[in-house]
């Protein structure tokens, strides 16, 4: 393989053999999960004719496919990712299509549509944390993969925000029931084309075993601070919400104010992954969720909603490469036979403060003046990342005291002795549940 150039472009990550094929079926099956977001609980609340049903069977949804992520994730290190991803998909797939027929039309019992979207969570496979592992794999070098955790991120983010467009446009002509049966179309199609990608069978170095079965003592950091990151952006909808309220402006502009927050983070993902890295990813993390946290705070000293969309685009900016710096983080502490799961409990860090700060969020609302909600917002990221950066540390003078010898950048130091540039591999803004 040629040698990438020193500031390699977005297009020399989809030229690396395979690459363009197999994020191409990533991103299919992916979208299966900003569809869904919609999907359910529209469907639910057409079938029941009740909201808290609805908010129900969505939160179970929501908690099995966050909580079990990680052992979803373990499966897939453990047999490989040909072995368990299809098998999950069918399974998440003919449960969305049970969830679908029990939806169609009123009437439906609430205990079995919450029963099988429950079960339809605990099946959905880890896309996103396996396509993580893959970019691992294929790039030859830590700037082309920075670039293409970059584009990842970014596509994401357009992913939640063009799954309930395609909704919007079934709703017309189809019952919302008609949303779930596309997600999980999407998800199957996606998943068979996805691991029959050759990147998906080349060599791959012997595992090295290790007692613990994620090394917890650089993935911390990383965590704690995608689980700020989450608690921030899950308020943010409420908020806007209630500054729109307080201001008279209606919910009609909210979805733009909203949709500025995913334009700047998807500008920001990409300008970030184009200019030359400075410092490691562990410190640009914390320096990147600071600037979110920031910022976010001084959002509620806006005087109007077009400014507050100006101000929410400028935090944005920060998120993608926060997220971004999260998963190379998470990517450098881990060991081969692990890889997957490092990526996993990282979004599942974020999904689970998406589900924490929207409840926070909602309680704080009526009881405190809006500036200081936005405020405390802010200061979950802030106080996150420094709590990140106290961990990492705590377990340098840890390790120093223990062994007198540190051992950090393992995982990325065996690229080194990789037997090859594709093999078997390693889940933005509101509280939408990033299951892949």
């Amino acid at each position: 393989m040629p040698t990438p150039p020193s500031r390699p472009s977005y297009a020399a990550v989809l030229r690396v053999p395979q690459a363009r094929r197999t994020f191409s079926a990533a991103l299919t099956a992916r979208l299966s999960y900003g569809t869904a977001g919609l999907a359910v609980p529209l469907s639910v609340t057409g079938a029941t004719g009740s909201w808290a049903v609805s908010g129900a069977v969505l939160s179970l949804f929501g908690a099995t496919t966050v909580l079990l992520l990680p052992l979803r994730a373990a499966l897939v290190d453990r047999h490989g990712p040909r072995r368990t991803l299809l098998p999950m998909s069918v399974l998440y797939g003919a449960l969305l299509a049970v969830l679908a027929a029990l939806t169609w039309r009123p009437g439906a019992p609430a205990a079995a549509v919450a029963g099988a979207a429950a079960l339809a969570g605990c099946c959905a496979p880890p896309l996103g944390p396996v396509m993580r592992a893959v970019w691992s794999r294929l790039m030859p070098d830590d700037a082309l993969l920075w670039r293409a955790y970059s584009l990842d991120g970014v596509a994401e983010e357009l992913l939640y925000v063009s799954g309930p467009a395609l909704v919007g446009a079934l709703l017309g002509v189809t019952p919302p029931a008609a949303g779930i049966l596309l997600s999980a179309a999407l998800n199957v199609a996606g998943t068979c084309v996805f691991v029959t990608s050759p990147a998906l069978t080349g060599p791959r170095r012997p595992a090295v075993r290790r007692a613990r079965p994620v090394p917890v003592r650089g993935l911390l950091p990383a965590v704690v601070a995608a689980l700020g990151l989450g608690l921030a952006l899950s308020a943010v909808e409420l908020l806007v919400l209630a500054f729109a309220a307080a201001h008279s402006y209606g919910t009609a502009p909210v979805p733009w104010v909203l949709g500025a927050l995913s334009a700047g983070s998807a500008l920001g993902g990409l300008v970030g992954g184009a200019v030359r890295r400075r410092g490691a990813a562990r410190a640009r993390l914390y320096r990147l969720a600071a600037a979110f946290g920031l910022v976010l705070a001084a959002a509620g000293l806006a005087p109007g909603l077009w400014t507050l969309s100006g101000v929410l685009a400028l935090a944005g900016a920060f998120l993608a490469p926060a997220m971004t710096a999260a998963y190379v983080l998470a990517d450098e502490t881990a060991t081969e036979d692990t890889r997957t799961r490092a990526g996993a409990w990282v979004n599942a860090g974020v999904n689970a403060g998406s589900s924490a700060g929207a409840l926070a969020a909602g309680l704080l609302i009526d009881r405190l003046p809006l500036p200081l909600c936005f405020a405390l917002a802010g200061a979950t990221a802030l106080t996150a990342a420094t709590s990140a950066a106290a961990v990492t540390g705590w377990a340098s003078r840890v390790r120093s005291a223990v062994s007198g010898a540190g051992r950090d950048g393992a995982g990325r130091a065996g690229r080194a002795e990789d037997t090859g540039g594709a093999g078997e591999p390693r889940t933005s803004a509101g509280p939408t549940v990033r299951a892949g």
